[in-house]
């Protein structure tokens, strides 16, 4: 299936409106076109217009079969290490928006914090694109699931952030070549890229 393509609902579907972050169920016979297939998502466009999240687990739905890329996965084998924390939060993507959060400057800190025996902390600090972003708690929810699979992690807090507010200047130029952005415009000084 390519993006783009019209397709129709096969069963009932449990959604999340994009930009409300509401959920919505969107009934068997209901035709959408896929915009974006990321991470463990899909976006779709439905015939009027609106713009819906669909998770991996409800590919059935438009007629997909369930693909490993698409599954949540704990990282194979081996102890802790922080690249780990970046690979997942780089697997989270913003639904409107074809980069992931990383690249896309909305971790604004990540810290880990070795805890007791029982396991290791991960604080983030973390924004949208706009203060009134309604995908806010949808987001979060996915960097806290997929921080949580990690080995050897006890607990993660996610905080969403809005000072300082985001701008275009905080994303990186793999984002900005991915989005046709001039990548002369000058970039915040203040932002620590990921390894």
């Amino acid at each position: 299936m390519k993006p783009g393509e019209l397709v129709e609902l096969k069963r009932d579907c449990r959604t999340v409106e994009i930009p409300s972050g509401r959920e919505r169920l969107l009934p068997a016979g209901s035709s959408v076109r896929i915009s974006q297939v990321q991470g463990t998502n899909y976006t779709v466009i439905s015939d009027i217009g609106h713009m819906f999240r669909i998770d991996a687990r409800d590919s059935d739905a438009l007629g997909l079969s369930p693909s490993p890329a698409g599954r949540l996965e704990t990282p194979a084998g081996g102890p802790f290490q922080e690249q780990m924390v970046w690979d997942q939060l780089k697997s989270v993507y913003d639904p409107e928006i074809p980069v992931n959060i990383v690249d896309l400057g909305l971790i604004y800190e990540c810290k880990v914090v070795s805890g007791d025996p029982a396991g290791r902390n991960i604080e983030i600090k973390m924004t949208m694109t706009a203060p009134g972003c309604g995908m806010a708690n949808v987001l979060k929810a996915d960097v806290e699931q997929r921080l949580a699979h990690l080995p050897e992690v006890k607990e993660v807090s996610v905080q969403v952030v809005f000072d300082p507010p985001w701008h275009p200047g905080r994303m990186s130029d793999a984002a900005r070549l991915e989005l046709g952005l001039d990548l002369d415009q000058p970039r915040d000084p203040f932002v620590q890229m990921p390894r």
